[in-house]
């Protein structure tokens, strides 16, 4: 049985809207960078949105044209 902590909608409403709001720019920004595997991934792996923020502060800037 969970914690009863986690039964309450105070704690998981806003951690609810906290992952889909950065996973949503997340996924928006793997797409629009063309990068399929970073998509796939995003979209598969729930972390809390720790993956995601990794994503956009480290792996997610759009490179330079060449």
């Amino acid at each position: 049985m969970p914690p009863d902590y986690f039964l309450n909608p105070a704690v998981w409403v806003p951690l609810l809207l906290w992952t889909i709001s950065w996973k949503g720019f997340a996924l928006w920004r793997a797409a629009r960078n063309q990068q399929r595997w970073w998509f796939g991934i995003l979209l598969v792996v729930n972390t809390l949105a720790i993956l995601e923020i990794l994503y956009l502060f480290v792996y997610g800037h759009r490179k330079a044209a060449q």
